[in-house]
């Protein structure tokens, strides 16, 4: 009996006469070891780790996913809306490709005193058309053209008039109106973008990069800028679309409007601003909370017409003005008028979704 208790003490790995060994100390190594090196432990503790793996993967896609789906409603809900595009009696039905009516205004919402003079944006109430631009993309290509707002054109109901009358007369909605009347070409959509909204994106992008014909110097606009290729700030941006201290006036100014919007979008979706949160999430807030759209549009339209602005600025479509025939005088100042023939041609192409004629297009 002796001998079964010795060989049974033995097979526990401890001295058969030591009363405080611990009977157990050899399953615990024996374990210890299945754990550590053991063949069938390891591929054990390897299973479980293979099969944890997918579930966090689709844990971290999936709240990916909700904080881009939250982020992209989120950001659309800032968007300022108004109801722009309404049906009237004549309207211009739909036309082939999507056409943007993209204005800025000489709002100053959001700026302070300080800010206005800063700028030099003078301290005006309310908002007025400070440039108009038609956006149109489809199968006959993308197209930026401005609309000079001292345009002497028909403004229903009011008789004719400058083109940037229409706005102060009745908003948006009398300015699409006319637009969509003087040439036949259905808006999609609306864009407007004050004073300060303008400053905030430009800034948000860390600046546009803009070539400078010639020395410019204008106290009006607050505008001091000489020749040659440069970064220019919010306020110098502001200025340089602003001003009218050339020799063509309004037809120069609205030349560098379009150059001026074209560069900001390249800049707006270059890999250096949408992959640096520090660029493109400021870029958001910015364009989402001083952008103001038709109450049908959304972000997802936004990102649309920054894109085709894109092609645009990357020689991927045209750029011109409508072709101007001459000018005048009358109670309701100087104004400029288009060349109907080419200006026919020119929103004729618009109207078919078809490539703008070379003859038509002009700086």
């Amino acid at each position: 009996m002796n001998d079964g208790r010795a060989h049974q003490h033995a097979a526990y790995g401890r001295d058969p006469y030591d009363p405080y060994a611990d009977p157990y100390a050899g399953d615990q190594l024996a374990g210890r070891r299945l754990d550590q090196g053991g063949p069938r432990g390891g591929a054990a503790v390897r299973r479980r780790r293979g099969r944890r793996w997918p579930r966090v993967l689709g844990a971290i896609v999936v709240v990916l996913l909700l904080v881009m789906v939250g982020g992209y409603f989120y950001l659309d809900s800032r968007l300022k809306r108004e109801s722009v595009l309404v049906d009237y009696p004549g309207r211009i039905a739909d036309t082939p490709g999507t056409n943007w009516l993209v204005v800025g205004s000489d709002s100053r919402e959001g700026l302070s005193k300080a800010d206005q003079k800063r700028l030099a944006t003078g301290f005006a109430s309310g908002r007025r058309t400070d440039s108009m631009m038609l956006l149109h993309y489809g199968s006959g290509g993308t197209s930026l053209i401005s609309l000079p707002r001292d345009s002497y054109v028909p403004i229903p109901g009011r008789g004719s008039n400058k083109l940037n009358a229409a706005f102060a007369f009745g908003g948006p909605k009398l300015l699409v109106q006319t637009v969509e009347k003087a040439t036949g070409v259905h808006i999609d959509h609306y864009a407007e973008i004050g004073f300060g909204g303008f400053v905030g994106v430009v800034d948000a992008v860390g600046g546009v990069d803009i070539c400078v014909k010639d020395d410019i110097k204008d106290r009006k606009a607050g505008l001091n800028l000489k020749a040659g290729c440069q970064t220019l700030d919010g306020g110098q941006a502001l200025g340089y679309v602003r001003t009218r201290a050339y020799a063509r006036a309004d037809l120069e100014r609205v030349e560098h409007q379009r150059q001026f919007f074209a560069a900001l979008m390249k800049k707006a979706s270059s890999p250096g601003t949408m992959l640096n949160p520090f660029r493109s999430i400021p870029l958001a807030m910015n364009a989402t909370s001083n952008f103001l759209v038709d109450e049908n549009d959304h972000l997802y339209d936004l990102v649309r017409m920054m894109w085709a602005m894109k092609g645009v600025s990357g020689g991927g479509g045209v750029t011109t003005t409508v072709p101007i025939g001459g000018s005048g005088s009358s109670a309701v100042g100087s104004y400029i008028t288009w060349d109907r023939a080419k200006a026919s041609e020119l929103f004729g192409a618009l109207k078919q979704d078809q490539p703008i004629p070379q003859d038509v297009i002009t700086k």
